[in-house]
């Protein structure tokens, strides 16, 4: 999957975001766009989607996590801190998300 890369200190994530949906979640891996779809909650004003996006990925992997580019965009680059990208994908694959 090329949304996730490896670097040094952990792993890039890049990301397409929805707001507005009913709850967080992972959709699945987009094809075409190379990203991982995320739902989330909040709105994007006030740099609260940013906020939800940061916490949730934080809670998911037990790791940093920081957007490091489209803070203004729904396409998003996440920097994990600490983690590689297998752990990361076994954690995805637990939940079942469709890679």
């Amino acid at each position: 999957m090329q949304a996730v890369k490896s670097t040094p200190d952990g792993i890039i994530v890049m990301i397409e975001v929805s707001p507005k949906s009913d709850k967080f979640q992972i959709i699945g891996y987009n094809e075409w766009r190379k990203t991982l779809e995320v739902k989330i909650k909040s709105p994007p004003t006030k740099g609260k989607a940013n906020k939800e996006i940061m916490k949730e990925f934080s809670n998911l992997t037990g790791h940093p996590a920081e957007i490091v580019s489209g803070h203004k965009s729904r396409q998003k680059t996440l920097k994990i801190s600490s983690i590689d990208d297998e752990t990361f994908l076994n954690i995805l694959k637990e939940l079942k998300i469709r890679l």
